[in-house]
């Protein structure tokens, strides 16, 4: 086996790969020698004029599977000893989605789910990031589904879907906390 080991990013609605979450466990990833892969996707509608409509969230889920699909299916997979795919919102999804299609068998860093993650994710595939404000993905359902599929969830109290709360110092605070976790995460394979 060698030594070669990968990081795919999957971004959210909105939420590239330049915003922290994705920024700063991308370069804990790079630091650590992981190679990086940035799949990147554009939806036909915003984030806001999706939310709580389950046929227009499918269709953004299904319009960004189907742009990066030919991006991972290139991947030979096997040829790295680990395999971290790290995803925001729907990102996370379609990481859950794309592990068991390829069968990656990837270890997974989850910032910010959306429900549907959970109908797709392996059972104890990784860890969980979830802001206790956030109106994508109930608080009941989070705690319930990491519970059921033995993932690791670490909230953040009165965070949004972006992990962020209504007051700076006390992000940078959080995120300090969220990214030594994500570090610690990244660090066990």
């Amino acid at each position: 086996m060698n030594n070669k080991k990968l990081a795919v990013i999957f971004p959210g609605m909105g939420y590239h790969s330049d915003k922290p979450l994705l920024y700063f466990s991308k370069r804990i990833a790079r630091e650590n020698s992981y190679e990086i892969i940035e799949v990147n996707y554009k939806f036909p509608h915003k984030a806001r004029e999706i939310m709580n409509d389950k046929i227009r969230m499918q269709e953004a889920f299904e319009t960004a599977a189907d742009q990066i699909k030919e991006v991972l299916g290139n991947i030979s997979f096997e040829d790295y000893s680990d395999v971290i795919f790290i995803g925001k919102s729907i990102g996370t999804a379609l990481a859950a989605h794309f592990d068991n299609e390829l069968q990656v068998g990837a270890r997974h860093l989850v910032f910010t789910p959306v429900p549907q993650t959970f109908d797709i994710i392996r059972k104890n595939a990784g860890v969980v990031f979830h802001g206790l404000d956030d109106p994508w993905c109930p608080n009941d359902i989070a705690e319930a589904k990491c519970k059921e599929l033995e993932l690791k969830l670490y909230t953040v109290d009165k965070a949004n879907h972006s992990l962020e709360t209504t007051h700076t110092a006390e992000d940078i605070r959080n995120l300090k906390d969220i990214m030594q976790k994500a570090e610690q995460f990244i660090l066990q394979g």
